[in-house]
């Protein structure tokens, strides 16, 4: 069994959703680059076999030397393979398609769900002096999925303002719980946040009322806007707040990193 997890330096937070196209690794990548801008210090961990959001920081597939299959396998350690961006505050331990074999190849291992917690909470870890691990999941429920939720604290949900959103939601839900009744029971969701909002169309303010309907406070109150400037960022190999810091959606990532850390801080014991 493992340990059980406290809310401690670094805070450990799974963007995940088993549907794709919803703004998981953007939301990956701009929220970190977001709370890097607020003076903390955050590693994304990249388990995505298409490893976007290491090509989205800028690391180029040439640069990847050992990767978070080699960390899963054992054969390398967080600190070994995490790298800094170009942006302060700001690293990645990147992915490759290596990755998409992770789940043949750990069938067989008994701790395979427990290899990412492991690796995530060791001394060296800890002396990283990192505020934030945000662990970028792959579009499905499969075992990389699995070990970020058995290794994280909290899930950050982005959920895509789109027709059918909350009804691929209720898979994901059910999971969290499995992973919470059974080998995590700390694990909490730490929120919902509306991805390519479209204000003009009538079904993204259905699916934000009915989203906010049935999860009450878990919908943060930052909506990420449908934004051509988030879009094209990536292919610039930098953050939306690099990229152009004045759109809409880089002022909407920062407001979410705001509302998280006030999140944050309303959690936190009146004596701590």
């Amino acid at each position: 069994m493992p340990d059980e997890l406290s809310p401690i330096r670094p805070k450990i937070m799974a963007v995940a959703n088993q549907k794709g196209g919803v703004g998981k690794t953007t939301t990956a990548i701009n929220l970190g680059s977001a709370l890097s801008d607020l003076g903390k210090r955050v590693l994304i961990v990249d388990i995505d076999p298409q490893g976007n959001a290491s090509t989205g920081l800028g690391i180029d597939v040439a640069e990847r030397g050992s990767t978070t299959y080699d960390l899963l396998m054992g054969d390398a350690h967080l600190e070994e393979i995490s790298v800094a961006t170009d942006f302060e505050n700001l690293y990645i331990a990147p992915a490759t398609t290596d990755l998409s074999s992770a789940d043949i190849e750990l069938v067989s291992n008994e701790k395979r769900v427990f290899l990412l917690h492991d690796a995530l909470r060791t001394p060296q870890v800890a002396n990283m002096d990192l505020d934030f691990i945000l662990i970028d999941c792959p579009p499905s429920l499969n075992l990389l999925t699995v070990n970020a939720m058995v290794s994280a604290h909290s899930i950050l949900v982005p959920l895509q303002s789109e027709f059918f959103a909350l009804e691929g939601l209720s898979q994901l839900m059910l999971s969290i719980r499995e992973v919470r009744q059974s080998v995590n029971t700390s694990l909490r969701i730490e929120g919902v946040v509306l991805t390519m909002y479209d204000g003009r169309n009538n079904l993204s303010k259905q699916v934000e009322d009915d989203a906010r309907e049935n999860l009450g406070d878990l919908v943060f109150e930052t909506i990420i806007p449908r934004n051509v400037r988030v879009s094209e960022a990536p292919s610039f190999a930098m953050p939306v707040m690099r990229y152009d810091p004045t759109s809409r959606g880089s002022i909407a990532y920062k407001e979410l990193a705001s509302e998280l850390l006030r999140r944050q801080e309303m959690m936190q014991p009146a004596n701590a």
